[in-house]
This record gives C-alpha cells, structure tokens and sequence, in this order.
C-alpha cells in the first residue's frame, strides 16, 4: 500500500458526493412515507426486494462508477459512496443487488470479456441480475487456498463442475455464481497451493446445481450451500486468466472487506438508541452513545480513504482486512454496549422500535464475523501486511 493510499478524494468529488447523497435522502423519505419498505437491521443481506433495486437503477445509483457503455455512470466511488452509507442508514432492502453492485460488476469489469461484459454489466445497472460469491467450502475453515471443488475441460471444451460452496449469500434468488475452482493440481513451495485456481462465471440455473439453505436464528435464510453435480459450464464462462484465480479474488476481497456495510449492519439499532437517550437524558446511555459514536466516525474515516484509494485504481487489501475486523467487531459491540444501559425486552413482535431492531441484530450478530473472512484470519492478513508475522 503506498504511502498516499489512505488520502481523502479532492474537494471537487466531495462536493458532487453530498449532492447525491441529499438526493437519495429524498428518494428515502417518499419511499418510506408511501411504506414502501420497512426498515431492517443488516438489511443489505436479508432485505431482498427486486421492484426497490430496480427504482435504485432507474436513478442511477448502481454501477455507479462504471463505463457508460456497460450501463454505467461514470461518477466517483465518492459518489457511490454517499449512495451506499444512506440506504444502509436507514436499513433499505439492498440484499438482492448488493454483491453483484459492490463487486461482481468491478470484476468482470477488470477481468471479464467484451460479451461477458456487454452481456452482464447493463442488467446488473439496472437492478436486474444478482450475483453470489462462490469462495468458501464445508471442511475448509478460512483456508481458501484449500478449496476442493474443481472444473475440467471435457471433449467439447466445456468445464464440467463438482463440489459445493458455503455462505452463498441469497444465491437461492440470485442468477450467477463467481466461483472460485481448482482447474489444475497446486504447485509447489508455500505459495503453490495458489497456482492451479480458476474463477468461472456460473448460471445458478444450470442442471446440477442443488442450493441447500442454512438457517439463522430467527428462522430466515440469506446464507446457502450450493453444490455442483457433474455442472458443465460453457468454455467462454472463465473470468480472467485460467490458473490465475488467486490474484483475482485477492484484487475482489478488497471491495468486499472495506465498504460501509462492515460497520453499518446494526445503524439502525444505533439510531434508534440516540433517539431513546436524547429523549431521555440519562448519563449513562450518553456515554455510551459517545463512546458508540467515536468508534463510528473512526471507522468511517478509515472506510472513506479506502474508497478514496480504490477510485485511483488501488487495491488497499491490508486496510480493507482491517476495516472487516474492527468493523464487525464494533458491530457486535453496539448491541453489547446498548443491551447494558437500556432495559428493554428484545422481541421481533415487541412495539417498542428499539426492542425490534436489539432482537434483529442479536439474532444476526453469528453472521457479522464469518462472512468476508473470519476475524481471526483478517488479524493474520493485517500482521502479515504489517511484517509481524
């Protein structure tokens, strides 16, 4: 990471960022005046709503930073930015376009063909087709170099597919998979269990696909497994370079790891609790809605930089692991910290707010720290970085 990595955008991009942001304020506002959407905790997985994606498209505000030849906008990932950190805010339903937006787009953008592109890239703009992230396996732990799902060329120079992946994010409502494979034996040497990976570009409507569900704690479902069963994808379905799938999900956890949705997923809990403790004035939750309120704007300054180095071309990888660690880490801390100093009855039926959103977080809180990378492996990325280890 050079040393001008972490500097904020010129004044000029900021200006146009605080511009759209009032706008997509105002879009929120008739929106959630007509009820057209209710607001979530960590709504940008489990808030789904295909007709809520396309009126973001309609205005604009997916591929927000792409070419406008691929349905694109051209404008700043400052911009983009602003977009992303106010629909988080108020707990929008982002879930269906997030992971295709965020980074399935840039991508395919970086390594993908001119078909693919022209094919893919307008319908995503436009709210229309949803990606999963096909990286982790069962058995695997955080050991993404051990993956054991794998793609061979048959007589037509297809890939067929076996093997199965894990936390597949809504893929049960999703149309492609990015799907990290072995295509050829690992090497060599500590590094050689890099070499020999592939991405594939996979139709999650293909024979021989099965999405198994795995349930959270208030009986709902985001994360899946999908297993592949003898799946023949079509040979022009490679993303990037055969064997060079390494590098390319490396380059892609970087926008995973670094957005505002690390630290955003419980805002709405917390914006709930200023209200009680201004309203109430009692030390104690003002305190802690200081101390919340601190670590906030820390994270932030930190994710607005990344996404600073990102729209000059960068790949700040060791910064984005650390904004996913810390971030989520505050996360579960915002519910801790609340749980202590107000006495409220969690409760998905309760009608207090506050006791709503403190129930949808605990029961989401598992997830915040598996998905992205667990916090222990995002640790090791950063001393590794760092050359502490």
């Amino acid at each position: 990471m050079s040393s001008n990595s972490l500097t904020l955008a010129p004044a000029p991009r900021l200006e146009a960022a605080e511009r759209v942001r009032a706008e997509v304020r105002e879009f929120l506002a008739v929106e959630l005046a007509a009820g057209a959407f209710t607001p979530h905790v960590d709504a940008w997985l489990s808030g789904v709503d295909p007709g809520f994606s396309r009126r973001l498209g309609e205005r604009g505000w997916l591929g927000m930073t792409w070419p406008k030849e691929y349905g694109g906008h051209e404008r700043s990932a400052m911009e983009r930015y602003a977009v992303t950190e106010e629909l988080l805010a108020v707990g929008a339903p982002v879930a269906a376009h997030w992971i295709a937006d965020r980074q399935s787009g840039p991508n395919l953008l970086r390594y993908g063909t001119e078909r693919q592109r022209r094919e893919i890239l307008p319908r995503i703009a436009a709210g229309e087709c949803y990606f999963v992230i096909g990286m982790s396996e069962p058995d695997s732990g955080s050991d993404l170099a051990s993956i054991r799902t794998r793609a061979a060329r048959n007589g037509d120079g297809d890939w067929v597919v076996n093997g199965a992946k894990i936390w597949t994010s809504n893929a049960h409502l999703s149309h492609y998979a990015i799907t990290l494979v072995r295509t050829s034996p690992p090497g060599e040497g500590p590094r050689g269990r890099h070499r020999g990976l592939s991405q594939l570009l996979v139709d999650l409507s293909l024979p021989g696909i099965t999405v198994n569900p795995i349930r959270i704690l208030d009986g709902g479902h985001h994360f899946n497994e999908v297993v592949f069963t003898d799946v023949v994808v079509p040979g022009d379905m490679l993303l990037g370079e055969e064997g060079n799938g390494w590098h390319q999900v490396t380059a892609e956890l970087a926008f995973e790891r670094s957005g505002p949705e690390r630290f955003l997923s419980t805002y709405p809990l917390l914006a709930e609790f200023g209200r009680r403790a201004a309203a109430i004035g009692d030390p104690a939750q003002l305190a802690t809605l200081g101390r919340l309120s601190a670590r906030l704007l820390a994270l932030r300054q930190l994710s607005l930089r990344i996404a600073a180095a990102l729209d000059r071309g960068e790949l700040p990888d060791i910064a984005a692991a650390l904004v996913k660690d810390v971030g989520t880490t505050f996360e579960g801390d915002v519910i801790e910290e609340i749980r202590r100093v107000v006495e409220v009855v969690p409760s998905l039926d309760s009608p207090d707010p506050l006791g709503r959103a403190l129930a949808e977080a605990q029961l989401h809180q598992p997830g915040f720290t598996l998905r992205g990378g667990t916090n222990e492996i995002l640790k090791g990325i950063v001393a590794r970085g760092l050359g502490l280890r």
